[in-house]
């Protein structure tokens, strides 16, 4: 695996910084994003540096989309979302503010206007958390 020392994402995979994860394994890490559209908003990121879908190798490309159906149903179990958005953005201009490949996973909700210009959510005490231990609840239910 790749890493850049100055990159936030990185630094989370190595441990460097505090993350609420709710999956993880050999290529892939996924967590709560701190500054949600919904709660329960969270990324999947390759465990390996690359700054967007086009120098993605393969294999951790399909491993972040083989992830991201295995999340996004817990995640709309945890929270009741009625659907969800899977979005990756590609370069400064198209809204990337990390540069290390990610996806989100944001759970919609009706009438939620996220996308629209509505603002982000902010985590209150135990909340992140606890919307972690319900992911990750309902991550393991499904592979049981």
């Amino acid at each position: 695996m790749e890493f850049d020392n100055h990159c936030v994402f990185c630094k989370i995979i190595a441990g460097e910084i505090p993350a609420a994860k709710i999956y993880e394994d050999d290529k892939v890490l996924s967590f709560l994003d701190i500054a949600p559209f919904n709660f329960g908003h969270a990324l999947v990121i390759p465990k390996t540096h690359c700054h967007g879908i086009s120098d993605l190798p393969d294999d951790y490309r399909d491993a972040i989309f083989a992830a991201a159906a295995k999340i996004a149903p817990a995640i709309m179990r945890a929270t009741g979302a009625l659907g969800f958005n899977l979005l990756m953005n590609n370069g400064q201009v198209a809204g990337q503010e990390v540069p290390h490949a990610h996806l989100h996973i944001i759970p919609r909700f009706v009438d939620d206007k996220v996308l629209l210009g509505a603002s982000q959510k902010q985590y209150q005490g135990s909340e992140l958390a606890e919307m972690q231990a319900k992911i990750q609840e309902k991550i393991a239910a499904r592979n049981a």
